[in-house]
């Protein structure tokens, strides 16, 4: 049995075209940070300290002045372990491995809407669009719970021989403020993770519209005659209450 592409008029549909979208934007994600730290120290009054840590064993930003406040306190960036990041690991640090596979991962699911939207019949769309986005929120479901069991990790693995002692387990939290004696900081969520969430969100909305061939450009006309259709009511209503 050969296999056809669909014709191109059918990449039209929000079913199969927002699954494209999505896979571009799940590979441009890479590009930028997942996850983007604030930091504010009584070491650098004058100055804001920020990090910004990618899918990959990569973290820019003011990462070398952080190392040098962690160290005080035997808290360290984490072990890639398989791929070399851009510091040198200390160490006691971590072993975080599944780090060197956070590209793995998006490509993967990149692939795999690329895929969806290259199925030759409407039944094998449909299903393919449910296991796309039941396997998506698997992966970034397993790889959010992960990220913070090693955070965790990280801040209860406190290095016993560092200068500040009796400094108490912590666990820096994906979003949110959190301080650690003298320092203050503010986790939130990188560009690249925007992007994941917005590819994410395109395959639900390819999900809804399964069983529809509705473009865009279907979606806005409906959406502006429904907008219209209230506009003519609330005048017809305004003139009869006169």
């Amino acid at each position: 049995m050969s296999y056809e592409l669909p014709p191109k008029s059918a990449f039209l549909e929000l079913r199969r075209g927002l699954p494209l979208v999505a896979a571009v934007l799940f590979v441009a994600a890479l590009l930028f940070p997942m996850w983007s730290i604030e930091v504010h120290a009584v070491q650098y009054p004058s100055t804001t300290l920020n990090l910004h840590l990618y899918a990959y064993p990569r973290i820019s930003g003011d990462y070398a002045e952080m190392a040098n406040l962690n160290k005080y306190i035997g808290f360290y960036y984490p072990d890639p372990v398989y791929w070399q990041p851009n510091y040198e690991p200390h160490d006691y640090a971590v072993d975080v491995p599944e780090w060197s596979l956070g590209p793995l991962a998006f490509v993967v699911v990149s692939a795999c809407s690329a895929f969806v939207a290259l199925a030759p019949s409407t039944r094998k769309l449909k299903r393919g669009l449910f296991a796309q986005l039941a396997g998506t929120a698997a992966v970034f479901g397993v790889m959010l719970a992960d990220i913070q069991f090693r955070l965790y990790q990280a801040g209860h693995h406190l290095d016993p021989g560092a200068p500040v002692m009796g400094v108490e387990g912590f666990t820096p939290p994906l979003w949110g403020t959190y301080k650690v004696a003298n320092i203050t900081s503010y986790s939130r969520f990188g560009v690249g993770a925007y992007m994941a969430m917005l590819a994410v969100g395109l395959l639900v909305v390819a999900f809804y519209y399964r069983d529809s061939t509705a473009t865009a450009g279907d979606v806005a006309r409906g959406i502006a005659a429904r907008l219209g259709q209230r506009e003519r009511t609330a005048s017809v209503d305004e003139a009869g209450g006169r």
